[in-house]
Order: C-alpha cells, then structure tokens, then sequence
C-alpha cells in the first residue's frame, strides 16, 4: 500500500515534504494507532509512534527508517524497517506486553535528501544536528526548504524542537535492507551491522561560453560540458584507485542547450564514501584539485558547495552484541560486517548508542523499481526484531 503513494504514477517516488509523503505518513500513523501507540508530527514532519512502557514517561528505545524515496525507487528501501517495527509492536500490544521502557517508531521524513540535496535532514534534526542554513537550500523548481515546510503546515522556526535528549532515549535500532550483495552470496537471511561508512557530498558548478558550435574551433572553445565530463571521469579514476573508496556522480543538469550551442553551464553532484575517513578525506581532496586543475586548463569557472560530511560511525558493541545474540536464538548463522551505505543511524549516533539489521534482498539491488525481498526473510527479520525487543532488558 506505502508503494502507491507516489509522486508518480509510473515510479514510486516519495520526495521529503511532499503530498505523496504526506498521504505516507498519514498511513503509518494510522498502523501506529491500530498498534496500540500515540502518534505525533514533530517540527520537521517525521512520524512518530510511542507505546508506552509499564510506567508513563519512561525513557524509550526508538526503532524505525525513512519513508522518503529517492526518484523512481524500490518498495522497501527505508520503509521496510518502519513497517517491520510498527508490525513488532502490534503483537506486543496484542499480547498486552509492556515493557520497563518505551519503545517510539519513528518514520524519518527525509534521509535519501532526493530533493534538497543533503541527505539525513529528519534525523539530523532528531540528533540536535540540524544546520538552520538548510532552510536556505532550493530544490530544483527552485523552492526552499523553508518554503516546503510552511506549505507543508510546519513552522520553520521549530525545527529544532524536534531534537530529542539523550536522557529520554536508551537506543536507536534500525532494521533495513542491505543494498549490497554479500548476504544473498551467501544464502544468509540477516547479519548485525557493525559501522556505517563516512561520506561527503558536495556539488559542483562549471561555467563556460555559450557559442556557435558551427563556428567556434575546438581548441578555442570554453565547454562547460566538457569539462564536466572530464571531472566527473576523474571522479571515477581517482576513487578506482583508492578502492574501497566508493564515488558517484547521481545526478547531472547541463540547464536548457541545444544541439547547436556550446554549452554555458553545467551543475552535478558527488558523492564520496569510504569506512577509513583519512582515506576518504584524501580522495574528496585529490579530486577537488584534479577539478580546479581541469576548469583552469580549459578555461572554465568552478564552485564547490559542500552539502554534507559525516565521519564513519561504529555501531555500540552492546548493541552488536544484542543483534547477534537475537540472530543465534533463531538458530541462523551470525555474521556481522560494516554497512556502505548511508542510513538515519549514522546521524542518531550523535544523540545515542545505534545497532542495524541488515536483511538480504534479491541481487543486492536498491535505489531501484528492481528492488526486492522475500516473504520467509521478512518473517525472519520480524522475529529478530522481537528477540531484540525482548533482551534489551539484558543490556
């Protein structure tokens, strides 16, 4: 049903502060309800569930992911582990389980950062890390992110009421699909997450002269696009070099050309990630240079804007240890590595101690309509997640 929400009705695509977000939050609010919890918007549109814990106002262990999408996505990225969590709860409070804490769902409303172009703005702002100069960013119809909130009915000057005390959360559990290939190589349903990789995003703009592609000699032309080629293969090599540095350039806007006209202006977006941050701050820096080195020779303006950075994060060994502990009570194999991919507890880690599930999914693809899981890993997963609800009282 979460998949129908979408921005369009070929792809699923679900933008932070969107209409067909909104539908998606007011459709897990209302599972939350039916699960037994109160259920909140804070100031930056996350959705929040909370079942209480024996006692009123106990601190709580918080579970959940995101519910944004990046454009023309998969079904469960994200919201798999927001479902899966609100499911766990459901047969708690069926059961008429309460536990000595709280335990809060929260559906982040933005991590992919498909729209403003940083990524984890929800939890940030969850974390007490929320940068007010974001307010400022445009997407790309050119409205800002103060913009959005207000049409969305929230009030910009409150984001930071949405920062959450350490002293009110004990944990943050996240339970999403892998993204990667190593769990389906080996026929293993679930692992514990270790850490999650560093990253750097930053885009770059490349100003050139617009001219006569029928008149202007190859070597006196000022090709914003050419150059920007030449950059963006420059990306790849050096990040080749430095495996497992990880680079991507997502995304690419060369403005209105024609076929007939040298190109003026080009915009693109770099994203960088490695587990060692020397490693990867070493290659966002040869690539910078690599690119003024470029824009120079050719003649070119350059502009780097620094949108995100955010060092690599170590799951809490209590943590990994709780996840392990659940996965061998299910009587599966144990294993554990570090995650490549960005997700919300990176960005928790700055407010609390975060442990992740991985669970395999078909070809380790993600980010795309390709997407796709099977039934009995779900399950699998749901009874992980219960085992770990059931022991943190052990921690």
């Amino acid at each position: 049903m979460v998949a129908r929400e979408s921005e369009s009705p070929d792809q699923i695509t679900r933008l932070f502060l969107s209409e067909a977000q909104r539908a998606t939050s007011a459709l897990v609010g209302a599972w939350m309800r039916e699960a037994g919890m109160t259920v909140r918007t804070d100031a930056i549109g996350n959705v929040i569930g909370r079942y209480e814990g024996g006692q009123p106002g106990v601190p709580a262990v918080l579970l959940g992911s995101h519910l944004d999408t990046v454009r023309d996505a998969g079904r469960y990225d994200g919201v798999l582990g927001v479902i899966c969590a609100i499911e766990c709860i459901d047969i708690l409070h069926r059961n008429g389980v309460r536990k000595p804490f709280a335990i809060e769902i929260i559906g982040f409303a933005d991590s992919e950062g498909a729209r403003f172009r940083s990524t984890l703005l929800a939890s940030r702002a969850v974390a007490g890390a929320f940068d007010t100069a974001m307010l400022e960013a445009v997407d790309r119809d050119g409205r800002s992110l103060r913009q959005a909130l207000e049409h969305y009915g929230l009030d910009p000057t409150a984001v930071a009421s949405a920062a959450r005390s350490p002293q009110e959360i004990l944990a943050y559990v996240e339970l999403h699909i892998e993204q990667g290939p190593i769990l389906e190589a080996e026929g293993i349903a679930v692992a514990a997450v270790t850490a999650l990789n560093g990253m750097n995003r930053f885009v770059v703009e490349i100003g050139g002269v617009a001219d006569n592609a029928e008149t202007v000699p190859m070597n006196l032309r000022r090709d914003a696009i050419a150059g920007a080629a030449e950059c963006i293969l420059n990306v790849e090599r050096i990040c080749a070099a430095q495996a497992p540095v990880l680079g991507t350039v997502g995304w690419i806007d060369a403005g209105h050309g024609a076929a007939n006209v040298i190109p003026r202006h080009v915009t693109f977006a770099v994203d960088i990630r490695a587990q060692l941050d020397e490693l990867r701050s070493a290659s966002v820096t040869q690539i910078k240079q690599a690119m003024r080195q470029i824009c120079r020779r050719r003649g070119l303006t350059l502009a780097i804007d620094d949108t995100y950075e955010i060092a690599s994060v170590p799951c809490a060994p209590g943590l990994i240890k709780l996840i392990t502990g659940a996965i061998a009570e299910e009587n599966l194999p144990v294993r554990q590595f570090p995650s490549a991919a960005g997700h919300d507890a990176a960005a928790l880690a700055g407010l609390t101690d975060v442990g992740m599930v991985f669970m395999r999914c078909r070809g380790g693809t993600s980010h795309n309509p390709s997407e796709s899981v099977r039934e009995e890993d779900v399950a699998v997963a749901l009874h992980v997640m219960l085992r770990i609800i059931d022991r943190f009282r052990m921690l």
